[in-house]
Parts: structure tokens; C-alpha cells; sequence
């Protein structure tokens, strides 16, 4: 159970902390003292999340503890809440806060005044009705949901888009990969061959000047050689111009080597008109390639390498195509099949629920209430195949329909409590209610409290409540009184109760008619525990 709370400058409540003790805790108040945030920071230490506006006056932060007696062990569980964020501690440590959230659903049990507008949800249905399912039924829940995923899993496996469409995009793709492979194009090719072309397309003019260059280098030959014979004899005759005749050998040898490579030049230039139609064809191969897929060989080439991938992946695609239909029927069927005897163990588990529901409701106050699980075929969803929903009627004479619409305030509260203990919301050690009394007086509030009293016999339950039948309950009662902004919290016993349960039956605290009536409602409330 709770041993200790402490609470630090949440809200209006600027610094408290009790000491709550075991059985029936009640808290009660004026109308916006602040005694629902007690209720609150329970919550808060087991990971209910923040909001803003929390964080009180009295402070840059919030700070709410919790010492619990789990199995005799001690456990403290604490959060520091500052505006916009919170941190969480375990036994003085630091954790992550969804390790307050998974250890506190064993731990506490909170049941809010905005429950009731939780029941006419289909997710709290299901909840309600999947707590009371079997071991049996536990099992084809896990089943379902197995399935479920794996239907999920083959439908994200489908192909996005028409066949057909995706049949022609594999073809262009093998179509453009096999064009650019089939040219046969290499890298650098597109250089040589424009090189190659203009040798070709000038071959004529090459030979004509060459020839010329050739002709004219032969002529000069001659002429050189008669110089080279006179400087030779003028270097005999003179020792000074020797050199005059080595200059010009070397212009002889130079005149005849440049005319052996014009030679060889004159034979490299092809006459061939059959190969120039073949390599111009080729250029124009190129050119409407640059035109479709790349302004360069290097893009054309890189282009054809990704449309080859591209046209590999559609064809695995649709190849996987050709299986999907067969998986996706096997899974389907899977999950119907597991849909139909989940819904089965829930409609076994919804009589169960209804059954005890219906005998909570009865103690409290209603002569013969009607409450169904409505089960309804639908298409496959997370939850399962059926569309639930609960059905109410406060007698059984009257139609049942949704809980929302048929029931008023008090008879939701009462039916809030009585499912919540059908769904084994006594589970936990400690279990919270806060102001779920709303629109119930008279017997029906002390058939409340006597309902919530025999919950404590073996737990902690803690209420906040405007109700002074429920208040007559209480093991440990504790008010919470307001004086501008600030709260304080105060345990009530002996003729101090006495005065709040007077004041919260009529205001009057400082009546003696007042005091005796709230002292015979304290012992009536006792006599029937």
C-alpha cells in the first residue's frame, strides 16, 4: 500500500504530506480546494503523464513522492516536474519515466471522474472485456494478434500501382538498358571516334597536302645537298666556317626525316568510303542516344547500367506479384479464422463481465439493470473482426442503448464503479477513484460507500468524493481546505469528522442538528461494514 505521500507545491498546494494507512482513504473539500490533485499526484507516480499548469507558485518545480510497502519491501517512486517536461526516480535513482508507467499498472489502479466517457468508447470496451478473459482466451488474443501483424506485414508487401502500369515501366527499363548495351559503346570511344571521322570526311585534302609537302620537302632536299657540297669545301678552305657545313647536314637529315614521316602519314589516310558510312552511322547511333539518355557517353553508359537495375527489380516485383494473391488470401483467412474464436472468448468474457457488472449495479441501488457487450461483424481491424460496444438500461423493461445516451450522470458513475470492479479493477493494492460519485445521493451514495469500504477489506482504496455517505466510510479521512491560493491538507478525525461530514451534508458544521446527523450516518456506516 501507500505508506507515505508528499506533495510539493503542485498547483494550489504549496507543501503536504500524509501518511493515508490501509483500508478506505477518503479526501474530501469545497469545490476547487485542489483535493482532486491528490488523487492526481498518485497518478503522477505511476507515469500519468504532465500538463500544463501543474507547476505551483511556490517554486520553479514541482515534486511529488510516493513510499509504498510492496511484499514487505519498501519501493519510493518520486517525479520533479518542471514546465514542460518531468524527471522520475525509483528508490532515489533516475529512470526513464516508462518504468514508473509499466511498474505502477501492478501497483495502482486509477479510476477518473471522465471514465464515463471512456465506457461508450470501443477501446475501453475491449479492455474491460479482454480482462476477463481466460487462459484460453488470452491465448487466441496473442493468436489474433499474431495474425493481424502478418496480414499487415503481406499488404505492405503489395505493389503500389496497377500491374499493367508497372509491367510497361519494366519494359521501357529493359528496352533503354538493352538499346544502350546493344550499341556497344565503350568509354573514350565518342573522342576516337570523332577523331577517326574527321580523318575520313578530309582524306582527299590530307593525301593532296601531304603529297605537296612531300614533293616540295624532295625538291629542297636536292638543293640542300649542292649547299652542303660547297660549305663542305668552304670549311676546307677556311678552319673558321666548319660549322657552316655541320648546320647543314643537319638541316639535310632533318628535310629527310620530315619527308619519311609525311610518307608514312600518306599511307595511315584510308580511302574508304564504305568504312566512312559505317563509322558516320555510329556518330548518329550516338547522337540520338545523347538525346535520350545523357549529354555525355559517360551518362549515356551510367544511364544504361541503372535502367538494367531498374528493369531487374520490377521483373522481382512482379514475379513476387505472382504469389501475392495466394499470401494475401492464406493470410487473411488466418486472421479470419482467428477474429471468429476471439470473438468468441470475448462474448464469453462479456457475459462474464455483464453478469458481475449487473450484480455491482443491483447493490447499488438499480432493482433490475439490463448490460450487454453488442457484438457486430466487420472488416478486419486491429482490435479484431467485431465492432463492440455496451448496451445499458437502468430496468429491464426499458430498451437497452448506448451507455452514453441512455444514462444519466448518476446512474454512469455507478455503472462506471461497477464494471470497473467487474473487470478486476480490485487487482491492485491501491486503487484510486476520483469524483466518480458525480449525480448519486441518498441510499444509492451510502450503497457507494458501502461498495467501496468492502473493496478496502484487503487493499488501499482512496476516494475523492463530495458524498458524506461515502465519507462515513473512511478508515482515514483527510479535507483539504483553500485560502486564496493556497492549500493545505489535514487528517480529520474524532469531532473534527464529525464537523466536515456535517458540513459536506449540508454546511452545517456549527450545527448541533448538523453534527448529530453527521454523527449518525459515521455509525450507521459502521454498523453495516
Amino acid at each position: 500500500m501507500l505508506e507515505e505521500l508528499g506533495v510539493t507545491n503542485l498547483g494550489v498546494i504549496e507543501d503536504t504530506r500524509i501518511e493515508p494507512g490501509p483500508g478506505l482513504v477518503v479526501i474530501t473539500g469545497e469545490t476547487g480546494t485542489g483535493k482532486t490533485l491528490l488523487a492526481g499526484a498518485v497518478g503522477l507516480l505511476i507515469g500519468d503523464p504532465t500538463r500544463s499548469g501543474l507547476v505551483g507558485p511556490y517554486g520553479d518545480e514541482a515534486k511529488v513522492e510516493g513510499r509504498f510497502l510492496v511484499n514487505g519491501e519498501e519501493l519510493v517512486l518520486s517525479r520533479r516536474l518542471l514546465e514542460g517536461r518531468s524527471r522520475a526516480y525509483r528508490n532515489g535513482e533516475m529512470v526513464p519515466l516508462k518504468v514508473l508507467a509499466e511498474g505502477g499498472t501492478d501497483l495502482v489502479e486509477m479510476v477518473a471522474q471522465h471514465d464515463h466517457l471512456a465506457i461508450g468508447k470501443e477501446a475501453s470496451v475491449v479492455a474491460l472485456v479482454d480482462r476477463l478473459l481466460d487462459d484460453v482466451g488470452r491465448n487466441r488474443l496473442a493468436e489474433y494478434q499474431r495474425a493481424w501483424d502478418d496480414l499487415v506485414e503481406v499488404r505492405s508487401s503489395a505493389l503500389q500501382g496497377d500491374l499493367r502500369t508497372i509491367e510497361r515501366s519494366r519494359d521501357l527499363a529493359a528496352y533503354e538498358a538493352d538499346e544502350i548495351t546493344g550499341a556497344g559503346f565503350r568509354l573514350g570511344e565518342d573522342e576516337d571516334l570523332q577523331k577517326d571521322l574527321a580523318r575520313r570526311r578530309n582524306a582527299v585534302e590530307l593525301t593532296e597536302f601531304l603529297t605537296s609537302a612531300h614533293d616540295a620537302l624532295e625538291r629542297s632536299a636536292d638543293d640542300v645537298g649542292f649547299a652542303l657540297d660547297a660549305l663542305r669545301r668552304v670549311g676546307r678552305l677556311d678552319e673558321d666556317q666548319v660549322s657552316l657545313a655541320d648546320r647543314a647536314s643537319g638541316v639535310a637529315v632533318e628535310i629527310n626525316d620530315l619527308a619519311l614521316t609525311i610518307r608514312q602519314a600518306m599511307e595511315l589516310v584510308e580511302h574508304d568510303p564504305e568504312r566512312l558510312e559505317i563509322q558516320e552511322g555510329r556518330l548518329a547511333v550516338l547522337g540520338d542516344l545523347r538525346r535520350k539518355y545523357g549529354d555525355s557517353l559517360d551518362e549515356i553508359l551510367a544511364y544504361g547500367v541503372a535502367a538494367q537495375a531498374r528493369a531487374a527489380d520490377l521483373t522481382a516485383s512482379l514475379e513476387a506479384a505472382a504469389t501475392y494473391a495466394v499470401d494475401l488470401e492464406k493470410a487473411e483467412r488466418s486472421a479470419q479464422n482467428a477474429a471468429e474464436t476471439l470473438t468468441e472468448a470475448r462474448q464469453k468474457a462479456a457475459e462474464r463481465l455483464c453478469e458481475l457488472a449487473v450484480s455491482h449495479l443491483k447493490e447499488l441501488g438499480f432493482s433490475s439493470p439490463h448490460l450487454s457487450v453488442q457484438f457486430e461483424p466487420r472488416s478486419l481491424r486491429t482490435m479484431g473482426g467485431s465492432q463492440i460496444s455496451l448496451r445499458f438500461a437502468s430496468d429491464e423493461r426499458l430498451t437497452p442503448g448506448p451507455v452514453n445516451k441512455v444514462a444519466s450522470g448518476g446512474e454512469l458513475s455507478r455503472l462506471v464503479l461497477a464494471l470497473r470492479l467487474a473487470g478486476g479493477v480490485g487487482e491492485a493494492p491501491v486503487v484510486v477513484f476520483d469524483e466518480i460519485d458525480a449525480g448519486v445521493g441518498g441510499r444509492t451514495a451510502l450503497a457507494l460507500g458501502r461498495k467501496l469500504a468492502g473493496l478496502a477489506d484487503d487493499r488501499q482504496v482512496f476516494v475523492v468524493t463530495h458524498l458524506p455517505q461515502v465519507a462515513a466510510f473512511a478508515d482515514s479521512h483527510f479535507v483539504v481546505d483553500r485560502t486564496a491560493e493556497r492549500a493545505e491538507v489535514r487528517l480529520v478525525e474524532g469531532e473534527a469528522r464529525i464537523d466536515e461530514i456535517a458540513r459536506m451534508l449540508a454546511g452545517l458544521d456549527d450545527s448541533q442538528q448538523g453534527r448529530d446527523h453527521a454523527a449518525e450516518l459515521v455509525a450507521a456506516a459502521q454498523r453495516s461494514v
